[in-house]
């Protein structure tokens, strides 16, 4: 059997890939979690955790878009 790659993949960051791109911490980060403003991070197992890096992405633009619109 031949496997495909596709670019549509869904890949998942660990904190110390997420941490460098959105410059929070990881306290701030499950804090916005609770308020519904950052993404919620997916469980891998019982003590693992990583973030949809797409949904990452799209935090980050929401937040440039949010700074370049300000009055």
């Amino acid at each position: 059997m031949t496997t495909t790659k596709t670019t549509n993949q869904t890949r998942l960051l660990r904190w110390t890939e997420v941490q460098p791109r959105v410059g929070i911490c990881r306290s701030q980060a499950h804090l916005l979690v609770q308020k519904g403003e950052f993404p919620a991070p997916v469980k891998l197992g019982e003590r693992a955790s990583a973030w949809i890096e797409a949904e990452i992405d799209e935090w980050i633009a929401s937040r440039i878009t949010q700074s370049r619109n300000v009055n």
